[in-house]
């Protein structure tokens, strides 16, 4: 139950590290000669209050301590760890099988040193498709390589299964939303300004114009399709050149133009919710579109296969979330101007798990961006299901 006045958050930095042998470095100042992973975190404690339940956020590339949620729920009487993966603010090479191995370090952190006894993983956002990702292999573990064909054996890497997942405002992958979202015109990936008119959605002579027909938006989405999997075959050539080279050349970077063009950010008809029109939570989406912040923008070949081609990565919502059994909370945000309208629900329907609820927070926002009334809902409702299922209190 949430109190008439918030605690206080009392916040400690946290450092983990695990050793993990790879063939090159591939994050600067977090792995390197030393042949160990260094993980740092913020650990949130309402002042005053103990509880033998942490909640776990994480994401796979960014640091979460500053958004609202997580601090809601510790000012609410919850802690909280706010865990960083090794590729925090980077995601250039993040390979999502060494996330989940960074994430199942904290989790053994936190059962074996800090001594508590429930986790319940919340997978915010970008987060969530990894909470379901680190669930589903901690519960039942079957990967030993990444799509690359790299050696990471989740079997043996001791996972401990979590006590609950929660998916709140969160899309089904990395890989569906770039599939979702990326800008279908790109002819030819060295040349970003080789485009085809009539899928260019910023190009005001382009001939379709919202409200889209159904005839454009399925040309579309094939054409999104087909662009990833080229890329795809690029990668998938260039790491095979590679090891036939033999030489001490194992990866590759490269520049992925013009990946945040989905018609639904300029015709609010489709999938419909109460999101604002020509918006998106990074803000304008044409100059997103072309901007350093827009997914897959920099990448090397093996982060491409784990994060962003749709037929290779093993972190997919919908498989994931079928093959996990625990209990399952999924809130969907109604204005999200983030996550496609479809994914909640896809998601809720594909679950495995028979404790499984979804619950609608009306007129909320991405980032409850001035919404502090709706951000209370949703904690209220994180705590209320969560107590029901005795993982709050102890």
């Amino acid at each position: 139950m949430t109190t008439a006045t918030p605690y206080t958050v009392k916040t400690d930095w946290v450092h983990i590290q695990y050793k993990e042998a790879a063939a090159f470095t591939e994050t600067y100042g977090f792995y390197g000669s030393q042949g160990a992973v260094n993980l740092e975190g913020i650990l949130m404690r309402p002042e005053g209050h103990s509880s033998k339940t942490l909640l776990i956020y994480m994401h796979p590339s960014s640091t979460l301590q500053l958004l609202p949620v997580p601090k809601a729920m510790v000012q609410s009487g919850a802690h909280v760890l706010c865990a960083a993966s090794r590729y925090a603010k980077n995601d250039a090479a993040l390979i999502m099988e060494k996330v989940v191995l960074d994430l199942g370090a904290y989790i053994r952190h936190a059962k074996e040193v800090w001594g508590y006894e429930k986790i319940v993983l919340v997978g915010w956002s970008g987060g969530g498709s990894l909470a379901l990702f680190y669930q589903s292999q901690a519960e039942r573990p079957t990967i030993t390589h990444t799509p690359a064909g790299d050696p990471v054996d989740l079997i043996n890497a001791g996972l401990i299964p979590t006590d609950a997942v929660i998916f709140q405002a969160a899309h089904l992958s990395r890989c569906q939303l770039l599939a979702d979202i990326i800008d279908p015109s790109v002819l030819d990936e060295l040349r970003p300004d080789d485009r085809e008119a009539e899928l260019d959605i910023y190009d005001a002579k382009n001939p379709n114009q919202p409200a889209y027909s159904s005839e454009f938006i399925a040309k579309y989405r094939a054409a999104q399709i087909a662009r990833v999997r080229r890329i795809t075959e690029w990668v998938k050539e260039t790491l095979d050149d590679l090891r036939e080279r033999n030489t001490g050349e194992l990866e590759r970077g490269f520049v992925v133009h013009r990946t945040l063009a989905d018609p639904r950010f300029l015709d609010p008809d489709l999938d419909p919710n109460s999101r604002k029109p020509r918006w998106c939570y990074m803000g304008n989406p044409e100059t997103v579109n072309t901007g350093p912040v827009g997914l897959a923008r920099f990448c090397t070949l093996r982060s491409w296969l784990s994060q962003w081609s749709i037929d290779d990565s093993r972190a997919n919502g919908l498989t994931c979330a079928a093959a996990m059994r625990a209990p399952l909370l999924v809130i969907e945000n109604s204005a999200d101007d983030a996550v496609p309208q479809p994914h909640t629900p896809m998601l809720f329907e594909a679950a495995g798990s028979t404790d499984k609820t979804m619950r609608v927070i009306q007129g909320a926002n991405h980032y409850y961006l001035g919404q502090p009334e709706l951000l209370s809902e949703a904690t209220r409702l994180t705590r209320s299901w969560l107590n029901d299922r005795d993982l709050l209190e102890h």
